[in-house]
């Protein structure tokens, strides 16, 4: 019997990227075992009705003066063409308030006659938003359970990278400590929480140090996964003899390619600079037969491009700006190496879905990603300095240019290892979490790759 299941996913938007495709996927994934009705902002609305959710979904309509609003908050918080990220999450508070209002008058009484045996809230991922109709879970008939995430974030800036944080204005981040202590409804949302999925290990971590005694109610579930589209590669059929344009054998082939990718937006606090610096140190043979592709676009953009130029790279480097969601996995497949040295990531889809297509990661180990990625299926690099990371860049793909034989070992484990990050495999650990919340049975860890 299908479990009754009630979704609060103010961003659910499968044509967006980040947080609505994060959100929508939950979406879709939980339709596939529980009888769903979804409430979200109207935005969402043409997006679902074109991928065929038409029926079970209740949408909030802003008003104008919250449209007017938010273009108002657009404008005050966009300093030089960059977004403050940290006041704008802040001015938009009460936009939020106002849905989660909505959702609280029109749900609360339904919940509280039984009708739902799970109410699910999702987004905002951040950990500071509250959710009144927990509250209602309380008092429910049904006694429906109340699960809360992923919620993830709050990742520091290295220390050795303090700069970039200042550029992406991390001097406000002060602000977020204000929802802790002052925002209504944030502590009792916790309180309220029969379960707490938190979306990484830091974000793990400073939950359970400032919610001590909710500590048993929190588990560890990544916020990302990778849709079935990742996951079609030479390596996973266990071939392993070609990695993109780049042969195992490069005495038969030796003008074969070998394929660098990096993808995600350009902006400091990603290091594509690094990637670029790393391939001018790295000596003329090895450039040889060398391709970098930068797919995405951003505020550094030019001053990449300028670089490029500057130290005779542009041969090597293909900027191809945005590009669809679905033409990634295409990009991912053809490459022979992801290098994402991005220094603050919390979330990192991009790394899981490379993994998904075969292809061995380079990260920076702060964050999510440095979760994801293993010594046997990429290369972890320690956030010790700038030069440190750009050092590393370039040993790690001289490495594998020279080693084929390692690479395609690298992708090959890559691949089995990023099965755990299917949406496939989140949905059926969702679906224990679901029936075992509602059964009051302790909930059991969840699958998924930790280690280094």
């Amino acid at each position: 019997m299908k479990i009754k299941a009630l979704l609060v996913i103010e961003s659910c938007n499968p044509e967006l990227s980040s947080v609505p495709l994060v959100g929508y996927n939950f979406y879709k994934v939980a339709s596939q075992f529980a009888d769903v009705h979804l409430v979200t902002h109207c935005r969402n609305k043409e997006a679902l009705e074109r991928a065929g959710h038409t029926s079970d979904i209740t949408y909030y309509k802003q008003s104008r003066t919250e449209v007017f609003y938010y273009k108002l908050i657009a404008f005050l918080t966009t300093f030089r063409g960059r977004t403050v990220w940290p006041l704008r999450h802040l001015l938009q508070f009460p936009i939020y308030f106002f849905f989660d209002r909505f959702v609280d008058k029109a749900f609360s009484k339904s919940v509280a006659n039984g009708d739902y045996e799970i109410v699910h809230a999702l987004t905002p991922i951040m950990p500071r938003y509250p959710y009144s109709i927990s509250a209602a879970c309380r008092k429910s008939k049904r006694q429906a359970k109340f699960i809360l995430g992923p919620v993830n974030g709050g990742v520091p800036y290295p220390e050795a990278f303090r700069s970039i944080g200042r550029q992406e204005f991390s001097y406000f981040n002060w602000i977020r400590s204000v929802g802790t202590w002052l925002v209504p409804g944030y502590r009792s949302t916790y309180k309220n929480a029969d379960v707490i999925l938190t979306g990484s290990s830091y974000t793990d971590s400073w939950l359970k140090n400032v919610f001590p005694s909710h500590s048993a109610k929190m588990h560890l579930m990544y916020e990302n996964a990778a849709n079935e589209m990742f996951y079609t590669s030479t390596a996973q059929n266990g071939e392993g003899a070609e990695r993109g344009g780049f042969s195992n054998d490069t005495s038969n082939n030796p003008s074969s390619t070998f394929k660098l990718l990096f993808l995600g937006r350009l902006e400091p606090y990603k290091g594509c600079d690094m990637v670029l610096e790393a391939l001018s140190e790295i000596s003329d043979t090895d450039k040889k037969n060398l391709q970098l592709t930068i797919v995405g676009d951003g505020s550094q953009k030019k001053q990449l491009m300028d670089y490029v130029a500057d130290n005779k790279l542009t041969a090597l480097v293909n900027f191809k700006g945005w590009i669809p969601h679905s033409d990634v996995p295409a990009e991912c497949k053809d490459a022979d190496l992801f290098c994402f040295p991005s220094v603050r990531e919390f979330g990192g889809a991009v790394v899981m879905e490379s993994m998904a297509a075969g292809t061995p990661c380079i990260v920076v180990n702060n964050g999510g990603i440095g979760e994801y990625v293993t010594e046997n299926s990429g290369f972890k690099i320690e956030p010790i300095s700038r030069e440190h990371v750009v050092q590393q860049l370039a040993e790690k793909i001289r490495l594998l240019k020279r080693n084929p034989k390692r690479l395609c070992e690298m992708a090959l484990v890559a691949r089995k290892q990023a099965e755990l990050y299917s949406w496939k495999n989140k949905g059926s650990a969702l679906e224990k979490i679901y029936r075992q919340a509602i059964t009051s049975v302790e909930i059991d860890p969840i699958e998924q790759v930790t280690q280094g």
